[in-house]
Formats: C-alpha cells, sequence, structure tokens
C-alpha cells in the first residue's frame, strides 16, 4: 500500500459515496486509474464492502445494550455462534478475555423487546449459563474502524 492508497481510503472513509471523477482529483489521477486502485484494494480485502449508516431510531429500534454472555462449556460455542448469527438484534459479537466469554451489541424497540430477547433467544442457546445486560443511556461516539481518517488538530474537552 502507498501514500495514493492511503489517501484513497481516507477520502473513501469521510465519503464512501464520492464519484471517480472526485476521487481522481484528489489523487491527481485520471478517473478510470482511481477506480482501478480502489479494485485492488476491494480485491486484496482492504475495503471489505460499502454501506449505509442508518438511523435505527427512525425504524423504531431506539434502545441499544451490551450483554455480556458466559457460556457453560466450550463445546457450546458452535451452537451459540450460529444461534447469534440468526438474531437480526445482534450487531455485534466479540469473543471477549476475562470473566464473560462474549460481549453482544443489541439494538432493539425498547425493554419489552430487550427482555424478550434476553430471556427467549439468548438464555434459551444450549450452553449459556449467564447473561449480564447493560441499557445504553447515551452514545457519545460511534464510528465504523478508519485509521486513515482525518484528525483533528486540538482534541475538544467535551
Amino acid at each position: 500500500m502507498d501514500d495514493l492508497d492511503t489517501k484513497a481510503l481516507a477520502l473513501l472513509c469521510e465519503n464512501g459515496r464520492i464519484s471517480w471523477a472526485e476521487l481522481a482529483q484528489h489523487l491527481q489521477l485520471s478517473a478510470p486509474a482511481a477506480a482501478e486502485r480502489v479494485r485492488k484494494l476491494e480485491e486484496r480485502g482492504i475495503i471489505r464492502g460499502y454501506t449505509a449508516l442508518l438511523d435505527a431510531a427512525s425504524f423504531g429500534y431506539g434502545l441499544a445494550a451490551f450483554v455480556a454472555v458466559t457460556l457453560g462449556k466450550c463445546k457450546h460455542r458452535k451452537a451459540f455462534l450460529r444461534a447469534i448469527k440468526k438474531l437480526p438484534e445482534v450487531l455485534e459479537c466479540h469473543r471477549t478475555t476475562g470473566e464473560d466469554d462474549y460481549l453482544l451489541k443489541v439494538l432493539v424497540r425498547d425493554t419489552a423487546h430487550l427482555d424478550t430477547l434476553v430471556t427467549d433467544s439468548l438464555r434459551t442457546i444450549d450452553g449459556v449459563q449467564r447473561t449480564k445486560t447493560s441499557v445504553v443511556l447515551s452514545t457519545i461516539k460511534e464510528t465504523a474502524f478508519s485509521h486513515f481518517r482525518r484528525v483533528p488538530a486540538a482534541a475538544s474537552t467535551e
């Protein structure tokens, strides 16, 4: 990866809908050359895809929570992961160190929906020994990974 790739990634992270012509202008390349560069980054798996960031509350999903899950035995891991992948409310599933085995980020309509998800979906998965749920009160920062985002010169103290 060279400096042009890095610059292209920074621009795509800022605006995933940037046109080839505009990207090319910033990179001082032709539009086809810029498009080819991005295609190669995609082929190498550096760019995994593109997505729209939606306002979940606009769709009635205004409650986020984190659910820590502890499995009773390692033999339950595969079945647990298969079940988790089928639950649309689970946005993220991270295997963690420490007391719990997994940390899930979930998005639900309200506390009743959260209760149903935890009680009727998560706790009924074979091998789930314990769950601990933390409801998100507010979100201060939430971004997709981008090592290439421009960092402000002076950090805010908010």
